[in-house]
């Protein structure tokens, strides 16, 4: 069997909670501004950030909801996201993220599948907040701030590899939304593996636009980068122009974003108004960036582009550039600890240059899928083999490269969208009959659902697209809806998307 592993040594497999870790970089230069709120400029210290997260935990175990128990937090970035994260993680208990622009029935799903009991949130979220709890067994509701008591000295015990330390949600290779059960091994061993690869320099300000809800910038911007000992600046929202003025203004010489980052500063005229020459590096990850728009992107910033890999279940980094190790078109060598295989359809093992389904062996694999034991066995298979789901192929310098993907998901703007979850809202709109879902390619986007549905007379697409703005997020929106006889279906049931593809690319 050909396998490709890591060209990197092994990291240690720390016994600390992902707190422990965060703890022991702070206390290195407790007063060392490490978070800045971009809207208000409102600077947090290393002693000011474990201060709070102590108290918040000392606060939901003085309540009853420390260890053992399930939080949730609904914010945009901001420095008490952090806090809540870790006071969570520092009470013994497990946090749920949940994207803010959820609609109240997405927020209905995610609180009820986790069991979550406690919902954090800010002002502006709290209408969807409350209407999402309705009927779930999340009864209390606290603004971010608040719940503050009495510091809780000590990390809470913990199983490091079987206490569940985050939930994400994620739809995997493919489906609906499914919680991702992260231990706290995970998320330590990765954050060391992440810093094997990534050359973050002490004292260093990133701009933190990748939402914190999301793993890329829950556990590779916020938590890698602040045990590293960078400062975060936390935008909300991304908007170019705030952006491009935190980039002058504090000097940034790296940024982590997705594909549509790229597409602006490759592009956009906005860019030329800004001094960014402190600009070395650009990472993009979440999504695939083509070398060609890599390219541009850094011939245009004068930066040096390169790409990561990873998905939620594996915490979620596999693969990262370097400054030294990096290709166009590739997503970078394989991270310490981490052995991979490419595998035909029969499941053989491929060589070099062979493309196949990447699999994944390795200590930041998942625990599985919360409630969910079918799809964790269609995931990580007997031998532990996560099958990622993606076509993929390594060169003889052990860079991979993703081809295509197997799985079903759509990424918009780098967040997932589940065909299954799309179809599932369609076909509860009275009058529709059946309904499938593709994704295709958008320059600003990367990739947008297109939806198909076979409708009874009389119904009309205005108010398909009325009723699915009140179901689901703007990102899970179909561009395009469009009705047809029939959708195309195998003998099995199974809905023949590549006939889609291949009709909406033949016009």
């Amino acid at each position: 069997m050909t396998l490709f592993k890591s060209p990197l040594p092994d990291v240690l497999l720390r016994d600390v909670s992902i707190t422990q870790a965060l703890f022991e970089a702070l206390e290195l230069a407790p007063a060392r501004v490490v978070m800045l709120d971009g809207p208000t400029g409102q600077a947090w210290t290393g002693a000011e950030l474990m201060r709070q997260i102590r108290a918040l935990a000392g606060g939901l175990t003085a309540r009853g909801f420390g260890a053992g128990h399930r939080v949730a937090l609904m914010a945009p970035n901001c420095p008490e996201f952090a806090v809540v994260f870790h006071g969570t993680a520092w009470a013994g208990g497990t946090l749920t993220t949940l994207n803010p622009t959820y609609t109240a029935a997405e927020v209905r799903h995610q609180l009820s599948d986790s069991a979550a009991e406690v919902l954090f949130t800010i002002p502006a979220f709290e209408a969807i907040a409350r209407e999402g709890m309705a009927g779930t067994g999340c009864q209390h509701l606290v603004l971010l701030g608040d719940w503050q008591g009495a510091e809780l000295p000590a990390q809470a015990p913990v199983d490091l590899d079987r206490h569940i330390a985050v939930l994400p949600y994620s739809s995997g290779t493919t489906g609906l939304p499914k919680g991702v059960m992260l231990s706290h091994r995970n998320l330590v061993v990765n954050v060391d593996q992440s810093l094997a690869v990534i050359r973050i320099l002490p004292d260093e300000t990133m701009v933190a636009f990748l939402p914190f809800f999301h793993i890329y910038g829950m556990n590779v911007l916020m938590n890698t980068h602040l045990v590293a000992g960078a400062r975060l600046i936390c935008m909300p929202r991304f908007d170019l122009a705030g952006f491009l003025g935190f980039v002058q203004d504090h000097k940034v010489r790296m940024v982590m974003a997705v594909p549509p980052v790229a597409n602006a500063l490759a592009k956009h005229p906005l860019v030329d108004q800004y001094d960014i020459s402190s600009l070395k590096v650009f990472v993009s990850a979440a999504a695939p960036l083509g070398a060609e728009l890599s390219n541009a992107c850094g011939a245009r910033i004068g930066a040096l582009a390169m790409q990561g890999y990873g998905m939620t279940e594996l915490s979620p980094i596999s693969h990262f550039s370097n400054e030294q190790r990096s290709m166009p078109g590739a997503v970078g060598v394989t991270v310490p600890n981490t052995t991979c295989k490419i595998v035909d359809p029969a499941g053989v093992a491929l060589g070099v240059n062979q493309e196949g389904e990447l699999c994944i062996k390795g200590p930041q694999v998942m625990l599985g899928y919360l409630n969910n034991p079918e799809a964790t066995a269609r995931t990580i298979d007997a031998e532990g083999w996560l099958h990622t789901g993606d076509i993929a192929c390594f060169d003889a310098n052990g860079q991979l490269y993703i081809r295509d993907r197997l799985k079903e998901l759509i990424k918009v703007k780098g967040f997932q969208v589940a065909p299954a979850e799309l179809e599932a809202v369609l076909q509860a709109y009275p009058g529709v009959l059946d309904a499938a879902v593709i994704g295709v390619a958008d320059d600003d986007a990367g990739e947008v659902p297109m939806a198909f549905v076979v409708v009874a007379p009389g119904v009309e697409l205005a108010g398909i697209a009325a009723y699915l703005r009140g179901q689901l997020a703007s990102y899970k929106q179909p561009k395009t809806i469009e009705i047809i006889d029939a959708v195309p279906k195998s003998a099995s049931g199974k809905i023949l998307r590549r006939v889609l593809r291949d009709q909406v690319l033949a016009r």
